[in-house]
């Protein structure tokens, strides 16, 4: 089979992730940055967003395009069997899933909030994204460039729920982030469930590729708190090398409070946003308005993010009786169990 080609960017968390995926799974492939002179030939996607995962054509057809890591990392584990990112145990893959929708989908706020709100994240970002698609940019060029990107996104902030009243919420949700899995790793875990990575560590990995690596406002209060986090980041970017096999997954008696306070920050912060948005979209109301964390929240609805909880609820029903009750038992009194069983 032919490499597949990824299409991204050095400041996509997403991007950072698939190719961290392909990386550690050994499944050849070509890095293009989005709008480079290497980005031609390109099957169009319905979405203009980042990353295009490209699959070659077999036998002559065309080439196949497609979005959204979760489904792309869905696509490739039908395709290649190796170095799997989801055990085979039914209930810890449904873990793994609901650590990677909370690194996807809540972690993202956090790496919006300081890219866009703070002056040094600003000009950083906005200087250099453009620079990783032509790095010959004439200065006025650049500088035309940068102010373009940098009131488009800032005026994207509502709609991840970056604001002066979230601030608060989001900006302690990363630090309590930060040391839940520092604490996790001085432990002796080298992973969220064993020595081998899953879909929920490239979930976590994809944001902070960002936060800890990127973006100098998130970068310093990691480096400077928890600094063996930094380090793993560094670790997952490529981690091709490690040799696993199944004996590398946790068992679920092994599932430790390390672990399972992941699953109350879920509870504290992820699971009232999923419900209240979802309960917006099914009003049709312009705002979702809750109280996450003793705090109120407010922000524009999130249509993607409604998919979201209705995923994760589709996913947990498919489970046998017995995997779901195990599930069930690992998240009861965590706040997580609302995502499955609150009234929408």
């Amino acid at each position: 089979m032919k490499p597949l080609k990824l299409v991204g960017g050095y400041g996509s968390p997403y991007s950072r992730k698939m190719r961290a995926v392909l990386r550690f799974r050994r499944i050849p492939f070509s890095w293009i940055m989005r709008g480079s002179r290497e980005d031609v030939g390109i099957p169009a996607v319905p979405v203009a967003l980042i990353p295009v995962l490209v699959f070659p054509g077999e036998d002559g057809k065309p080439d196949q395009a497609m979005i959204d890591s979760t489904f792309e990392i869905k696509r490739l584990e039908g395709m290649f069997h190796e170095r799997s990112l989801v055990p085979r145990d039914p209930a810890l893959a449904f873990v793994q899933e609901l650590l990677e929708d909370y690194g996807d989908e809540w972690l993202t706020k956090p790496m919006f909030h300081y890219r866009w709100n703070y002056a040094a994240d600003i000009h950083k970002a906005s200087h250099i994204l453009p620079l990783d698609r032509d790095l010959n940019l004439k200065p006025e060029t650049l500088a035309k460039a940068s102010k373009f990107i940098a009131e488009r996104q800032i005026s994207r902030l509502g709609v991840v729920g970056s604001n002066e009243v979230t601030k608060p919420v989001i900006e302690d949700s990363y630090r309590r982030l930060l040391k839940l899995l520092d604490n996790h790793l001085a432990i002796g875990n080298r992973f969220l469930m064993g020595a081998r990575p899953g879909v929920g560590d490239f979930g976590l990995f994809g944001q902070l590729s960002q936060l800890t690596h990127f973006d100098p406002t998130p970068a310093a209060i990691a480096s400077a708190e928890t600094p063996r986090v930094v380090s793993w980041v560094s670790q997952v970017e490529d981690a091709s090398s490690l040799e696993v096999d199944d004996s590398a997954w946790i068992s679920r008696d092994a599932i430790g409070q390390s672990l399972r306070a992941f699953f109350v920050e879920i509870g504290r912060v992820y699971a009232p946003f999923l419900l209240a948005n979802a309960r917006a979209l099914k009003s049709k109301a312009d705002k979702v308005e809750c109280e996450i964390d003793g705090r109120p929240w407010l922000q524009q609805p999130f249509p993607y993010q409604g998919k979201c909880l209705a995923w994760l609820r589709e996913s947990r029903a498919a489970l046998g009786d017995s995997d779901r009750k195990f599930v069930d038992s690992i998240l009861a009194g965590t706040g997580a169990e609302q995502i499955f069983s609150a009234a929408i």
